[in-house]
């Protein structure tokens, strides 16, 4: 099975999955909390977020997309 989530993959769609919320807040992603990123959650990709909070971006795909399986 191809991975679904990729570094490109928007907060927005990430957030579909169940158990993802849990996955995100492990790897301390702020933009859950953040009142701006509700209103961009459409744009924001995963690794745009990984690279500009220095969240590692290979564990969090990959955990995330263990949640597809």
């Amino acid at each position: 099975m191809k991975n679904q989530i990729n570094k490109n993959t928007t907060l927005e769609k990430v957030l579909k999955y169940p158990g993802s919320k849990d996955v995100l807040k492990k790897y301390n992603v702020p933009c859950l909390s953040c009142p701006f990123a509700e209103m961009e959650m459409g744009e924001l990709k995963i690794g745009d977020i990984c690279k500009n909070y220095g969240i590692d971006l290979k564990e969090l795909i990959k955990d995330l997309n263990k949640l597809l399986k």
